[in-house]
């Protein structure tokens, strides 16, 4: 590698080599803001620049930081990797399963290679593409992530960017795809040197984490190339399938095009030159169909994008809960509005927000570019205890609320001990070194949880885990011994049967808005938990979800015959199969012209020739 960087304000730049400055070099100035060095510097060698004799400061595009945030940058050589998926096709993430990973936790090792021997438990799920929470350099070793601080690398208590490497390698002998959560609206509080380098904030904007990265203001083609080449170097040089963008409301860019158009354009070139699919997944509050919107009509040519207002739909309605941004959701009517118009914001007023919030989808969208989700690290980790909706609803209803989802019409996602109803929490987490950073990090988190409703959810005052405390961490770590235990093992087997009946039924496996529609059987409101029946429909296929404690008969059209050979059954007390039945959670039992289905229980039903 011959060292080089973007420096506009400098006097002087200095490449210092070595892990103990052995050697100072003087770098060339070049047009534009940049300084390069012509001597070639091995793989492994540390080095790091010096700024009108400043303090050396790491590499803002480094590869790796063996020794943290603060220690100097070492070459990696990506070409070294001797990959094996040669015949690895890649895989477009619309309608596929999706799992959402922290590789952190995910083992007990917390690295991607204790991870990669875990692949095979997806695969025998039946998912489709890893996304790996962020995985850039961080203060500390413990940590969800969002604060890293090099757009390049790859943490090192993870492994470092030969662990990444190995990591997709193995992923795509399995047969996965793999999509990396990528995070460019903001750096971390510690260790985030490229300001020292050149205009890489402004003030011009701002965001929840202080002032924006600086996209359209002077110098912001240089930061606008800083990102889009670390996001094509994922993709091309570390074989990544896609890339989840983060909180891409937050890029402040009032020019055109949108960084995030011109990412999309690269991307999509890189893709013919790969001769594979890539994908980017926009995680976007706006509730805005630009995002999905060709970059040729203004749009910003996304893939897909997360759409939370399904996420917020299911779990008001079957929790009961109503406070923060839940306020304006929990009737079927909601459910119904987000399982077949996507957002429930989408034009209307928003109560939470105090004014008018989002733009309808356009029809004949097709819904698996939206990726939907019953839990996912926000929807946990932004609780006040981390808890995991296993520790509060019975098996019968995350049963129902997993169908709603795996056979929607929407891409969905699992997030990691989902699939078996996990009782371990993933509360927020860190491990800042700096005092106060830590004390600010834990009054934060405290005040964050002081209202809201969180005092009402959890009967009583919230004691909100300390984010420095390792044992914070050390709970959100999976336990896998769950899995094969009681109701966490029926539990599995149903997530399998649904992603299995997602692949191979067709009306289950649509993309299509205008063949979705939810009926149901209750009240048109509720106070608390609804209680009643859902009734999904997805083309000729129904999707039956009792919420209720009690049994319930449900009429349906065309009419169930009972006795059809291979139905599978979950849950205790599963009876004789009807025809159109292909999977059931509890006791179903064909009548005339419907089913009595048991309290909490949920009947997935297909055409006959389906079944």
């Amino acid at each position: 590698m011959r060292a080089e960087v973007w420096a506009p304000e400098a006097e002087t730049v200095e490449l210092v080599v070595g892990p103990d400055a052995r050697e100072v070099r003087a770098l060339t100035r070049a047009d534009g803001g940049w300084w390069h060095d012509d001597r070639e510097l091995p793989h492994g060698t540390d080095y790091a620049f010096r700024l009108d004799g400043g303090p050396a400061r790491p590499d803002p595009r480094s590869a790796w930081q063996p020794a943290g945030v603060h220690g100097p940058s070492r070459v990696f050589d990506t070409a070294a990797f001797a990959w094996t998926d040669d015949g690895w096709a890649g895989v477009d993430v619309r309608g596929r399963v999706l799992y959402e990973l922290h590789v952190g936790t995910f083992t007990p090792e917390g690295t991607l290679d204790a991870a990669a021997q875990r692949l095979e438990e997806l695969v025998e799920l039946g998912v489709d593409v890893v996304e790996l929470l962020p995985i850039a350099p961080f203060d500390g070793d413990r940590g969800w992530g969002y604060d890293g601080v090099g757009l390049y690398a790859v943490h090192e208590a993870y492994g470092g960017p030969a662990a990444l490497q190995r990591f997709v390698d193995a992923a795509h002998a399995h047969g996965l795809g793999v999509c990396l959560d990528v995070v460019h609206n903001h750096l971390g509080p510690v260790g985030a040197y490229v300001g020292d380098f050149g205009p890489y904030w402004t003030d011009a904007h701002h965001t929840p984490w202080g002032a924006a990265i600086n996209l359209d203001q002077p110098g912001s083609r240089e930061v606008r190339a800083w990102i889009v080449g670390s996001a094509l170097r994922w993709l091309r040089d570390f074989h990544v399938d896609a890339l989840r963008l983060d909180a891409v409301h937050e890029l402040k860019d009032e020019s055109v095009p949108h960084l995030l158009a011109e990412l999309s354009d690269a991307v999509a070139t890189l893709a013919d030159a790969l001769g594979r699919p890539l994908s980017l997944v926009a995680e976007t509050d706006l509730n805005d169909p630009v995002s999905l919107a060709p970059t040729a009509d203004g749009g910003w040519g996304m893939t897909a994008q997360w759409a939370d207002d399904v996420h917020h739909a299911i779990h008001a309605l079957v929790t009961g809960e109503r406070h923060g941004y839940y306020v304006d959701f929990g009737t079927p009517a909601t459910l119904r509005h987000a399982l077949t118009r996507v957002f429930v914001h989408d034009g209307g007023h928003s109560t939470f927000r105090g004014r008018a919030w989002g733009r309808p989808v356009p029809p004949g969208t097709d819904g698996h570019r939206f990726v939907v989700s019953v839990q996912n690290h926000d929807q946990v980790g932004n609780r006040a205890l981390g808890d995991r909706p296993a520790q509060r609803l019975p098996s019968g209803a995350l049963a129902g609320e997993a169908a709603l989802v795996l056979l929607s019409p929407f891409t969905p996602m699992l997030f990691m001990g989902e699939e078996w109803g996990t009782r371990r929490p993933f509360p927020f987490f860190t491990s800042y070194a700096e005092p106060d950073l830590a004390d600010a990090v834990r009054a934060g988190r405290a005040a964050e949880f002081s209202g809201h409703g969180w005092r009402e959810l959890y009967d009583g005052e919230v004691q909100v885990p300390d984010p420095q405390d390792p044992a914070t961490r050390n709970a959100a770590v999976l336990d896998r011994d769950e899995r094969t235990r009681g109701e966490h093992a029926v539990l599995h087997d149903w997530y399998r049967t649904l992603v299995a009946l997602r692949r191979s039924v067709p009306d289950l496996a649509s993309g299509d808005l205008s063949a979705t529609d939810l009926t149901w059987d209750g009240p048109e409101t509720a106070d608390g938990p609804w209680h009643g029946v859902l009734v999904l429909h997805r083309g000729r296929a129904r999707v039956v979800v009792n919420l209720d404690d009690d049994e319930r008969t449900v009429a349906l059209d065309p009419t169930v015959e009972p006795h059809a050979p291979g139905t599978r059954q979950h849950g205790e007390g599963s009876a004789g199969a009807p025809l159109m039945l292909a999977a059931r959670w509890g006791e179903v039992r064909a009548v005339p012209g419907g089913l009595v289905v048991a309290g909490r229980s949920v009947a997935v039903l297909v055409p006959a020739a389906e079944a």
